[in-house]
C-alpha cells in the first residue's frame, strides 16, 4: 500500500482493517513541507502534541493549545493527499467531561479537515470514547507512557515492569478497543505487554517504545532525521544527520557571506560585472 497510486485518502476502516496484517506505516508531521515529503511514503501522518517540544521548545506537550493543533494540523492537511490524518487533542480540551471533548474534536475536524483525533488515557476515558465515535469522531487512543500525565506518572519512565502495572495497562487498553477506537498507541512500555495488549485487542496497535509485534509503528519525524543531537529516545533509530548537514550548510553559507563569495552573479538581478567589482 505504501507504493500505491490513490485519488483518495487511506481511511479510517482501511487502517481499521489493517488489524494482524502489513504493518502500518506512520511519523509525525507538523508542517507543510515536512508533510509533502511524507505523505507519498506513510500510511498515517500523525499531528502529535509533541509539537510542543518539537517545534516551540517547550519541556513538555502540556502548554500545547488547541489553536496550535489546529494551525499545525490544517498545515499538515495542506501539504499531503494520501496519508490518513490525525491530529492530537491537547491537554485540558477533552478530560473534563463527553460535551467538552465533542466541542474541541469537532472543531479539530472541522478547521483541518482531518480524518480522526486522538486521546491519552484508559479506562477513565472509555465513556468520552465512546461519545465521540457515537456523533461520528473516529478516535485513536494511546496507552502506556502518556506524555501528558507527565507529572503523574513520575517522569518518561517505561510503563508495565511490574505485574499490577502491566495488567493495568492491558485493561486500559481493553477499554479503549471496546469503547470504539479505531486504533491504539502503545507508547513506552515493556514489550511483553504490549504484545499481550495486541493479541487481546481487536483494533490494530501502533507501538512507539513497545513491541515489534504491533500491528504499526510511530516515531517523531524530527528524532528519525536526527534534528536533534543531544538525547536520543532508546527506541528511536536515526536514520539520517539531518540537523549536522543544517550546521554545515548555514557554516558555509556565513563563510561566503562574510568573504563576499555570496551572492555572485548568478543570483543578481540587472548588476553588471562593474557593480559587483566594488562590492567586492
Amino acid at each position: 500500500m505504501s507504493t500505491e497510486k490513490r485519488s483518495q485518502r487511506i481511511t479510517v476502516p482501511e487502517l481499521r482493517a489493517r488489524k494482524g496484517g502489513e504493518p502500518i506505516v506512520c511519523l509525525t508531521a507538523y508542517t507543510t513541507p515536512m508533510a509533502q515529503r511524507l505523505d507519498p511514503i506513510v500510511d498515517l501522518l500523525l499531528v502529535g502534541d509533541s509539537l510542543g517540544m518539537v517545534i516551540y521548545g517547550f519541556e513538555t506537550t502540556l502548554p500545547v493549545t488547541l489553536e496550535m493543533m489546529v494551525a499545525h494540523g490544517a498545515a499538515v492537511r495542506r501539504g499531503s493527499q494520501r496519508a490518513c490524518l490525525v491530529v492530537d487533542m491537547p491537554f485540558g480540551t477533552y478530560q473534563e467531561s463527553p460535551a467538552a471533548a465533542f466541542r474541541a474534536a469537532a472543531r479539530i475536524m472541522a478547521e483541518t479537515g482531518c480524518s480522526a483525533v486522538k486521546v491519552e488515557g484508559g479506562r477513565e476515558m472509555a465513556e468520552t470514547i465512546a461519545y465521540l465515535t457515537g456523533r461520528g469522531i473516529p478516535v485513536m487512543g494511546h496507552v502506556g507512557l502518556m506524555p501528558q500525565a507527565v507529572h503523574s506518572l513520575g517522569g518518561y519512565r517505561a510503563r508495565g515492569r511490574d505485574q499490577a502495572q502491566g495488567d493495568d495497562i492491558i485493561e486500559d487498553a481493553e477499554a479503549v478497543a471496546a469503547a470504539g477506537a479505531f486504533a491504539l498507541v502503545i507508547e513506552g512500555t515493556v514489550e511483553s505487554v504490549a504484545r499481550t495488549i495486541t493479541q487481546r485487542v481487536t483494533i490494530p496497535t501502533i507501538g512507539i517504545g513497545a513491541s515489534p509485534a504491533c500491528d504499526g509503528q510511530v516515531l517523531v519525524i524530527d528524532d528519525v532525521i536526527g534534528m536533534f543531537g543531544d538525547f536520543t529516545p532508546k527506541f528511536v533509530r536515526r536514520y539520517a544527520e539531518v540537523g549536522d548537514r543544517v550546521t554545515e550548510a548555514a557554516s558555509a553559507y556565513a563563510a561566503d557571506v562574510r568573504a563576499r563569495r555570496f551572492p555572485g552573479p548568478e543570483n543578481c538581478f540587472g548588476a553588471g560585472p562593474t557593480a559587483l567589482a566594488r562590492a567586492k
